[in-house]
Order: C-alpha cells, then structure tokens, then sequence
C-alpha cells in the first residue's frame, strides 16, 4: 500500500457508480485519518451497505472495528488491505511483534462478514459478536452500563461503551487520542433503525452524558445515506450516491437525535429529520 498523507476529515467518499460492474475504483478506499488511524469504506459497487470501517494503531496492537458486508475476499480483499496497512505502519514504527484485535460496533451482517478472513491471521483476536462474547472480552460486567478500556499500547487507550437498542449487543468506541466517537449504526446521516426503543433512548443519554465528560472531536457512524438536501435520503438499496453530506457528525447532532426521539414519541414507523430517518420498529431486538 503506499504511504498515505494523513488528512483529517477532508476527503471524497467514493459512493459507488451509475454502473456497479463497471466502477473503476477500489474494493476499498483507505483514507488516513492520521498516521494512526485509517478509515475505510466499502466500495458501494460491492455491496450497497458500503459500511465504514475503521483501523487504530497504538504501540503493541492495532483495533479492527468491523468487517464490512462482504466474506469473499475476492470481492472484498479486507485482510489483504489491512495486513499491507499494518506492514505500512510497521515500516515507520518497527516492533518484534504486533497483535490485531478484530472487533465490532454491532453483530449485523453487514459489519461482521469478512470475520473469517481473519481466523487463521497470527497475533490476532477476533471479538466475538454475541452479548456474551462482548461483555466477557471488555469485561463490562454492568452491561448495559459502566465502560471498560482497552488499550492498544503507548497511551492509546479506546473506551467502549455499552450501546444496545439498534442491536442487542452494539458498542461504541471512544478514541482518547483523537476524541474520535465511533457510533457504529446508533448514529449516522442515514436511516436509524431503532429495535429497541428504551434500550436505544437510553444509550443515546449515556453517550450525552459521556460527551459532557469527555473530548468528542467527531461522531463517526457506520454509513451514509442521506443526501445534502435536509430531511431527504437514497432508499436501501441505492448503489450510486454522487450527492452525500459528511460521514463525520457532532455532538450536537446527538443531541438532535435525542429530541428526535422525545418527538416521535415511541410511535412506530419512519420519521423524517434534517440529518437521519428514524424507524422506530416493535418487536424483538434483531
């Protein structure tokens, strides 16, 4: 992979091509966020979810949060682009030896899928995706409260928060380093898919009550979907998306989100804002 320029948020998402089979982009578009952290995202010619994945470094290990929506590294080479990012990386920073920790924002296909590229990679931990997996391995016994750390070495240290409501055992990461808050599909410009309405209403209260307490530089969701027109969206689906609004959100936004929700009112169905869609859905958490 050659060397890339780190560059904060300014950057062009590439969002997919009016003919997927004949988009000339990458598999992957790898954007430095800076010489620590890499962004990725999932080429919408691939899959139409195009989640954002993203890659921390620290000093004896770096943190893989998701997988994206494709298994098939012949559609979707995710440890190929990570092993040459992690060679990159090491070529600037030499070490004996260096772990990878593979985690998740939720358990949903479409942030999970390429795990198996992972299983048979040395020095690496793949998290599992279950409620149990998930709180075992952070060790976030209150869950759904309290936080845990995980440390990657030389004062990198991740804060994971426990964030059920889209997802029964979604997380959210905070970054100390970069003040990075890693909303996985909790937040994003995009369509919120709420499946737990207390679960969910609670979540975003502790994530304002963590912004309060912390340094939160920017939100960072999993998707998007919106356009750059306030209240209007690309329909599921949608395969080219040449009119999207950041990916980076604030914690203002987040506050939105929750009056959103004192708006809606526990009613089921869609409900149009400015900066996402929530579908609030009853029944069992999926």
């Amino acid at each position: 992979m050659t060397a890339l320029k780190p560059a904060g948020l300014d950057v062009r998402w590439h969002a997919g091509w009016p003919s997927a089979k004949h988009d000339p982009a990458p598999e992957i578009q790898v954007h430095a966020y800076d010489d620590s952290t890499l962004i990725l995202r999932q080429n919408m010619s691939v899959h139409f979810e195009a989640p954002f994945l993203f890659l921390l470094f620290g000093a004896e290990r770096a943190l893989l949060l998701d997988t994206g929506a494709t298994a098939d590294p012949a559609h979707f080479p995710l440890r190929r682009t990570v092993d040459e990012a992690v060679a990159g990386w090491l070529a600037e920073h030499p070490r004996s030896a260096y772990g990878l920790v593979v985690a998740h924002t939720h358990g949903h296909g479409d942030h999970v899928a390429g795990d198996g590229q992972f299983a048979d990679r040395p020095d690496t931990v793949v998290v599992g995706h279950g409620r149990e997996a998930v709180t075992a391995f952070y060790g976030l016994d209150e869950w759904p409260y309290g936080s845990a750390e995980l440390d990657l070495g030389g004062g990198r240290i991740v804060d994971v928060l426990p964030g059920p409501g889209h997802e029964a055992a979604a997380t959210v990461f905070h970054d100390r380093r970069t003040g990075l808050l890693f909303t996985g599909d909790t937040l994003y410009p995009g369509h919120l898919y709420v499946r737990d309405l207390a679960a969910y209403a609670a979540t975003v209260d502790r994530l304002l009550a963590f912004c309060e307490r912390h340094p939160v530089t920017h939100l960072l969701g999993c998707h998007v979907e919106m356009t750059t027109t306030p209240g209007d969206d690309y329909p599921r689906g949608t395969t080219h998306q040449p009119d999207e609004p950041p990916l980076q959100m604030t914690v203002g936004q987040l506050r939105d989100l929750r009056r959103a929700l004192a708006e809606a009112g526990g009613r089921p169905g869609v409900h149009r804002f400015d900066d996402f869609l929530l579908h609030l859905e009853i029944g069992e958490d999926a």
